[in-house]
């Protein structure tokens, strides 16, 4: 049967997704990781290493299983970069995936999830797997995509930079005009051959087809703790007391939060009573609002949407839309580019690190067999 896997990642420490001799990849981890929850393979002496060491075995070719885990992505990411909603796709027969059952309650647990609460508990921080099920029929994780949704994150020099944000934020330390950058983006939109910012694969073309390209900047939100005084450094609390629990986990959305429930943060310890309003400390006329800004405010955002991408194209056409912003190169040079399709004198991708890949979008299924025949024809502009 073939499954459909969404996964994450922090592209940080990994050298892209395709596995590499000697090298640490997602999709080594990854295949790993499932070989290890199916007892496809054990290595002499410790396991403590066991990813990493199977994924080596299998770049050279050297581990003595009988099948080989292989993953099809929806997108190659290269070194560094990181990704968010990530699919991919593995055939499996059921009498292999069914030894990942092993004591958990059939009744809780089909084989594909139990193949995920098993991989989640053996993956290492970077690497996550949000679900797995069975792929429906005509499923081709690269082949019937019909667009990924990219996003290259920056901080100019309006931006407060946080350097929490250094792994997956570009820190540009100059000032872009944003208006002309969008105005040169918005000639890409449309097919083009984007051989100016891009390297086709062997056979291949750099004809692609892009529905949105755009520029912003993050607005300044905040989460607001309107309920506590800064004055007194306690929180006042306002609750439903028909409700037996406000508390995040037992809503599974803390952001669902009604007028009723003000604030999830208990002040009475258990036993006590707690009134409608009560914070230890506080008095009427402290309670001023408390801001705390979230992570990507102020970030300028690049998001990308195509229905496929050749070779460091998305990266290549920030940098170029970045020199444009800077003053660095003129619109007309970004437009000649386009128009004029060559890589003599075009500029370099912008680094990794900045760029996400935040969705895989795929057509309805009764579409997926026709949409993976038809993209894996050769593209032209006629």
């Amino acid at each position: 049967m073939r499954l459909k896997i969404d996964c994450s990642y922090d592209g940080t420490d990994f050298h892209g997704w395709a596995r590499q001799p000697d090298l640490r990849t997602v999709q080594g981890e990854l295949e790993a990781a499932i070989a290890k929850v199916l007892h496809l393979w054990q290595p002499a002496g410790q396991t403590a290493d066991y990813p990493s060491a199977f994924a080596k075995a299998l770049a050279n070719q050297s581990a003595p299983v009988s099948f080989w885990p292989h993953l099809v992505v929806a997108g190659r990411t290269d070194t560094g970069v990181h990704a968010r909603g990530q699919v991919c796709h593995l055939d499996l027969d059921q009498d292999l995936l069914g030894r990942a059952q092993g004591h958990l309650d059939p009744a809780r647990f089909k084989p594909w999830d139990a193949l995920t609460y098993r991989l989640r508990r053996i993956l290492p921080d970077d690497l996550s797997v949000s679900a797995i099920s069975p792929a429906p029929e005509g499923f081709d994780a690269r082949f019937s995509a019909s667009d990924r949704v990219y996003v290259y994150r920056v901080a100019d020099d309006q931006t407060s930079y946080d350097p929490r944000l250094r792994s997956f934020v570009l820190n540009l330390r100059r000032s872009t005009d944003i208006q002309i950058m969008n105005t040169a983006l918005a000639e890409i939109v449309g097919l083009h051959d984007f051989g100016s910012f891009a390297t086709p694969n062997p056979g291949g073309t750099t004809i692609r087809e892009v529905k949105y390209a755009h520029w912003r900047r993050v607005g300044a939100d905040s989460l607001s703790l309107s309920n506590y005084s800064p004055n007194s450094g306690n929180l006042m609390v306002e609750t439903d007391r028909n409700a037996a629990d406000c508390s995040p986990s037992s809503s599974g959305d803390s952001s669902r939060a009604s007028s009723d429930h003000k604030s999830q943060i208990p002040t009475a310890h258990p036993g006590q009573s707690q009134s409608k309003t009560q914070a230890v400390g506080w008095r009427p006329g402290q309670d001023s609002a408390y801001q705390i800004d979230i992570l990507e405010s102020g970030l300028l955002e690049f998001t990308i949407i195509a229905d496929a991408f050749a070779h460091n194209m998305v990266r290549s056409l920030v940098n170029a839309s970045l020199q444009v912003g800077m003053g660095k190169k003129s619109l007309e040079w970004f437009l000649d580019k386009i128009h004029n399709p060559q890589r003599e004198g075009a500029s370099g991708p912008a680094p990794a690190c900045g760029l996400t890949l935040e969705k895989v979008n795929y057509p309805p299924d009764n579409l997926l067999a026709a949409r993976s025949q038809a993209i894996r024809a050769k593209r032209t502009l006629d």
